[in-house]
């Protein structure tokens, strides 16, 4: 059975700021500290983490949400998860939720601790050093 995640977590930074930072080339690889290819472009492909995550935009409505098709690169072929990124204004800060369904079996554990070593503790790093 495929594993799905929920994530709520608050951040020091506007909904634009959050958005601008996950969407942005520059900003993405700032925080995360690996080279990213990603845009907000409905149906284009994306990495991130130099090349360990991949997938394709679904659709992207600017400071509001992020659809996509996403996969750790070493998954076996085709196989993707999605994941819905949907930002919230906070009295001028930001809660982000997080909902990432369909993950392969054994692999969400790795995977809902991986969104905050890898991704929502660095974007809180970056904001405050950013700021």
């Amino acid at each position: 059975m495929d594993s799905s995640i929920h994530q709520q977590v608050d951040f020091d930074g506007s909904v634009e700021e959050i958005f601008s930072a996950y969407i942005d080339p520059q900003k993405h690889a700032e925080f995360t500290g690996g080279p990213a290819d990603i845009d907000g472009t409905d149906g284009r492909a994306f990495s991130a983490h130099n090349g360990a995550i991949e997938g394709r935009n679904i659709e992207i409505v600017n400071n509001q949400y992020i659809v996509q098709a996403w996969r750790v690169a070493d998954w076996p072929a085709g196989v993707y998860s999605l994941i819905k990124i949907e930002l919230k204004d906070n009295n001028g800060k930001c809660t982000l939720l997080l909902d990432h369904s369909s993950i392969p079996q054994g692999k969400g554990a790795h995977i809902d601790g991986g969104w905050h070593k890898m991704y929502w503790q660095p974007l809180k790093n970056w904001l405050a050093n950013n700021q």
